[in-house]
């Protein structure tokens, strides 16, 4: 629904699918409960009713209750304006960045938050490209293929959800990251031959940062410890880790270090398999060139 104030049409819940806080998410709902209850507080300070505070936002009034009582996740520029319209000195626009965070799904941002602490990390995928070096487009076409049904907004809020992961690339420290990628999953045209194009050729920059490590594991190789599945094994800064493995320990993430230990086994030893770098990258440049 659309309300003409004659000042414009005022954004309403219907024109803003994908921005509900997921239920089972605690640490969320606890931060856009926190975030509507400042903004009402706010507004009530300055004596500002919220049919006339969303109209100065250009929102409706309905809109403004949801966010106000945490049903709601308020977009970037509702609180931009609100500290305006406000006079909250920046205060409003400082909770953006949590905000953001709970517009992720929440195994996302777990999964984030081990990335960001992560001094190494070492990942072998078999079924599609990692999602740490995917580009926009190929990520949108995964998702568009999954039978999922998602809606525009919801296709953008996970895209958005997988990029804001490669801030992992810009840390300083920078981690020393090492992947090893299926032959199949840089032949297969994900998204059709432009966006496939692209794909490789952002691999191929990846690649050439002076902390990443991508090695390309022939079709042709024979048997080796991943073809049970996906394996990722990260440690941090204090000395501790964790793994997971599609084909082990249930595919759960383990901190174990005998279970560690049998994890870095099987990815040393895909690393031994694959192509080395340099002949990975070789291997990239061929595919472009046979496109």
């Amino acid at each position: 629904m659309t309300v003409d104030t004659g000042a414009g049409r005022l954004k309403e819940e219907g024109e803003e699918p994908g921005w509900e806080v997921e239920p089972d998410d605690e640490w969320g709902v606890a931060v856009i409960a926190t975030v509507g209850r400042q903004l009402k507080l706010r507004r009530e300070a300055v004596g500002m009713k919220a049919g006339d505070f969303g109209r100065a936002l250009g929102y409706g009034e309905d809109m403004v209750y949801k966010i106000e009582s945490g049903r709601r996740i308020p977009r970037p520029e509702y609180l931009d304006k609100a500290d305006k319209v406000l006079r909250a000195g920046g205060l409003l626009s400082a909770m953006k960045e949590d905000v953001e965070k709970v517009r992720y799904p929440k195994k996302v941002r777990e999964l984030a938050e081990l990335e960001a602490r992560a001094a190494e990390m070492g990942v072998y995928v078999g079924l599609s490209i990692h999602g740490l070096l995917q580009t926009p487009d190929h990520a949108r076409a995964l998702f568009e293929v999954s039978q999922s049904a998602y809606a525009e907004a919801e296709l953008d809020r996970l895209v958005a959800a997988r990029m804001g992961r490669k801030s992992i690339f810009k840390r300083e420290p920078a981690p020393m990251l090492s992947f090893v990628q299926e032959e199949v999953t840089l032949r297969r045209r994900v998204g059709g031959t432009m966006v496939w194009r692209q794909q490789l050729e952002h691999l191929m920059e990846v690649a050439g940062l002076r902390t990443v490590t991508l090695q390309v594991m022939p079709t042709d190789s024979g048997e080796h410890p991943g073809l049970s599945g996906k394996i990722e094994v990260l440690k941090f800064e204090d000395g501790t880790a964790v793994g997971r493995s599609d084909g082990a320990f249930s595919g759960r993430p383990t901190s174990d270090p005998r279970q560690l230990r049998i994890l870095e086994l099987r990815y040393s030893a895909i690393r031994a398999q694959a192509l080395p770098p340099r002949e990975s990258l070789a291997f990239i440049e061929q595919l472009l060139g046979e496109a």
